[in-house]
Formats: structure tokens, C-alpha cells, sequence
């Protein structure tokens, strides 16, 4: 399953987004975790220190690589410079695998050892001081657009990406990507207010969407989240012990972390899984086409010089049949 946290700054995304990849992780599930916040905080939050998480490659650096690999032997993708991030893929073009090993994972990921599991972690980037200025935002992120759209899942295979706060995740395709979007609100105006902007956005496009109450401390709080969000609220997060500790770089073990919050993350697990039984692989393939053709048309062909609608393979339809072993 493809998941995403999303919620405003400071709201609690990427501490939840990292404590579910370590709960899968404890379950033995096959993970792929994404930074895709402009605010690479996840390596951190996962326990990276300082040195190692600035030395995560930064994955829109490697965007031409990237392209050039999933292009395979598409013949209606004539070169790899012709790829932009909402390029969907057609006959002959590579797919990744959650398991698999490939050169996009060795050029992009590493691995990171929890306490009960390995998992793969790839990062946006962060922004740097030759972009200031003179770079979107969203340029950084084109390359997890790209994976996604070229990534096959089955059971039991997660994709954690941490979005960027706020609205901006809206600001391109990438919002249809998931089976899941956890929603992570403090019992605030603000915090409803993000909520109120997603339900909206996501209303047209079929995503699922659930709601986590963060640094929730009582029952008003939990009435307050309730009459806002209604039946989008899945369940609630208060304060943790263990959360502080890891904060401070002194985490104990992931076992060791509260009942209350443990079961917590099993229900955001059961939500993710009880998704795959609705996924629509011919509505996830028509939604690329609908975004890519929106990119050419605003941007793609002037940038590229080419027809980019041309791209599109009418008689593709991604999915799980497809997840087959293929060369690098």
C-alpha cells in the first residue's frame, strides 16, 4: 500500500509517519519510506544522526538517472530528457518493486536499521542555497512523482511518504498516488482548517482520507476533533514518554513504547490494509494520464520542445499483474 501523512507544520506528520514505519517494520512488513517534506526531518525521526542524515542521497539529483532507467525501451518516449515528473509509463517501461533491488534504491536509498527490522529510506532533498530563488519547490519532488507512477505494490508491501506541510502537497498529482492519506490535526481551529482544505481537494479525485488527532489531552479534545472531522477521525495520539526521549536523541526500544500508542498505529495499519480491497488500478492509471496531460499543456511541451500527450500508451493500465522480476 502507498501512504501518506500529511498536516500543517508543526502538527506531528513526520514523528507519526516515522513511528508507523517503525511499527511495520516491528510486523515484519517490507517498507519504503519517502521524504518528501522540504524540512528533511524523517532521518532524524528514524534515528538517524546529524552526519548520516545529511549523506542520504537527495533523489531530485539523481532525476536524470532516474528517468533514463524507467524509460526502459518505451518506444513512445523517444529520450529521457522528454520525461517530465508526471510521465506515465507505457509498454516497455521498467517498474520498481517494493522487494526488489534496482538502480533507482541503489542510487537513492539506504538502508536503516530499527530496532525490529530494516527499511529502505529515500529523501527528496533538502533546498540548497544555488536554489534559492531561481528553484520550485515542487522540482524537488518531481522525482518521487516519477516512482510513484512507475511503482507496482502488493500485500504486505508499505510506501511511507512524509509530505510537505500544508496545502503544497495538493500542488501537483502526486495527492492521488496513495491508498491511504492519514491526516495528522491538532484539536485546533488551525489544524481543522488543513483538514477542511484536503476534504475539499480530495473529494473529486476518490482519496481516502482519514484523520489523525495529535497531542490530543482529553476527552474535550477528542469531542472537539470529532464534531470538526466527523467519522474522518481514526483515532487519537496524546502525549508520549517515549516520543519525548527519541526527540532528545535517547529513544528506548520500539517495544517499549506505550500500549495506548502502539495500538494506536495498528489502527492506522488496519485502516492502510483495509484500502488495498478498494484500490482501482484503471482509475490510478487515468488519473496519471489526466495530470500529465494538464503538466503538457501548461508547461511540458514548451519546456521540452516536444508533444508530450504523444507519451501516453491508451492500452496501458499499471498493476499488480505487472510485478514481475525485470533486468536492470
Amino acid at each position: 500500500m502507498k501512504i501518506a501523512f500529511v498536516g500543517k507544520g508543526g502538527s506531528g506528520k513526520t514523528t507519526l509517519s516515522s513511528l508507523f514505519i517503525r511499527h511495520l517494520a516491528a510486523n515484519e512488513a517490507a517498507v519504503v519510506a519517502v521524504d518528501a517534506d522540504i524540512n528533511q526531518h524523517l532521518g532524524a525521526a528514524l534515528g538517524l544522526d546529524e552526519a548520516q542524515a545529511a549523506a542520504l542521497p537527495a533523489m531530485g539529483a539523481q532525476l536524470p538517472m532516474i528517468k533514463e532507467y524507467l524509460r526502459g525501451d518505451n518506444p513512445r518516449i523517444a529520450s529521457a530528457d522528454s520525461m517530465i515528473k508526471t510521465t506515465p509509463p507505457g509498454e516497455g517501461s521498467r517498474l520498481l518493486r517494493v522487494r526488489e533491488d534496482n538502480p533507482v534504491y541503489e542510487a537513492c536509498a539506504r538502508t536503516v536499521r530499527l530496532d525490529d527490522g530494516d527499511i529502505r529510506l529515500m529523501a527528496t532533498g533538502p533546498f540548497t542555497e544555488s536554489d534559492l530563488g531561481v528553484a520550485c519547490y515542487h522540482s524537488k519532488v518531481g522525482a518521487v512523482e516519477l516512482c510513484l507512477n512507475h511503482l507496482v505494490d502488493g500485500v504486505d508491501e508499505y510506501v511511507v511518504v512524509d509530505m510537505t506541510a500544508g496545502s503544497d502537497s495538493f500542488a501537483s498529482g502526486m495527492f492521488t498516488r496513495f491508498d491511504m492519506t492519514f491526516l495528522v490535526a491538532e484539536p485546533t481551529r488551525k489544524g481543522v482548517s488543513v483538514y477542511r482544505q484536503y476534504k475539499e481537494y480530495a473529494r473529486d479525485f476518490g482519496v481516502a482520507l482519514k484523520v489523525v488527532g495529535n497531542k490530543v489531552q482529553g476527552p474535550d479534545d477528542v469531542d472537539f476533533l470529532r464534531a470538526e472531522v466527523g467519522d474522518d477521525l481514526l483515532v487519537t495520539v496524546g502525549h508520549s514518554d517515549w516520543v519525548r526521549a527519541m526527540e532528545k536523541g535517547r529513544p528506548a526500544r520500539f517495544e517499549l513504547l506505550e500500549a495506548d500508542n502502539r495500538m494506536a498505529l495498528q489502527a492506522l495499519q488496519n485502516a492502510a490494509d483495509d484500502s488495498y480491497a478498494h484500490r482501482d488500478w484503471e482509475r490510478y492509471t487515468r488519473q496519471m494520464v489526466h495530470f500529465h496531460l494538464r503538466n503538457a499543456e501548461s508547461w511540458g511541451n514548451a519546456k521540452t520542445g516536444v508533444d508530450l500527450a504523444a507519451q501516453i500508451d491508451p492500452g496501458f493500465v499499471l498493476g499488480e499483474e505487472l510485478a514481475v522480476p525485470q533486468p536492470s
